[in-house]
């Protein structure tokens, strides 16, 4: 579910897998700091 979310992950419209693997890191961490919002 986050990944469509996340829809140029999904998408995945960029060419190299290093923009790729940035745009994953911070979809990980949105997901992070959201849990941490929720549990304090």
């Amino acid at each position: 579910a986050w990944i469509s979310r996340n829809r140029r992950l999904w998408k995945d419209p960029e060419a190299t897998i290093a923009s790729s693997t940035a745009f994953l890191y911070a979809a990980s961490v949105m997901i992070l700091v959201r849990r941490l919002a929720r549990a304090s």
